[in-house]
This record gives C-alpha cells, sequence and structure tokens, in this order.
C-alpha cells in the first residue's frame, strides 16, 4: 500500500510543478506531504521508542513466567 501512496504522491507533485505559480508551490507540497504522511500511519520516534521499551519489558516477562511454568512442570512431573 505505501508504493501506492509513494507513486500517487509523486504523480501528484510533478502535477502540482506543472500547473501552480513558483509562491505556490511550497504551501501546496507541504499540504501535500502532510495528507500522504497521515494515510502512511507514521508515528513519531518518541512514539516508537515508549512502544519498544514496553515490547522489551513485556517480552523480558514472558520470558520469566515461561521459566517459572517450565519449572512447575518440571516439579509436577508433566512432560512434553
Amino acid at each position: 500500500m505505501s508504493a501506492k501512496i509513494i507513486e500517487d504522491l509523486s504523480n501528484k507533485i510533478k502535477e502540482m510543478y506543472s500547473s501552480v505559480p513558483a509562491e505556490g508551490i511550497e504551501r501546496n507540497l507541504n499540504a501535500l506531504l502532510q495528507g500522504a504522511f497521515t494515510k502512511l500511519e507514521l508515528v513519531s520516534r518518541e512514539e516508537f521508542e515508549v512502544q519498544a521499551e514496553i515490547l522489551r519489558k513485556t517480552r523480558a516477562q514472558l520470558e520469566k513466567l515461561q521459566l517459572e511454568v517450565t519449572e512447575l512442570e518440571a516439579k509436577a512431573g508433566i512432560k512434553h
């Protein structure tokens, strides 16, 4: 899907350069890029780092729980 958005964006920029006076290009390009980025559902670096940290903590908790389950299964004599 992102390839289609980028292709559409490229086509719109080409159209804009051929039909808009030079002074209006920056304003129109800014609006066009903001719209494209919204469609791509991008997140900020800060938000990405927060989510990555949450994921690291969740993985650590999961590994701990898996170890506890394995230990409990060993004590109970459960084999896989």
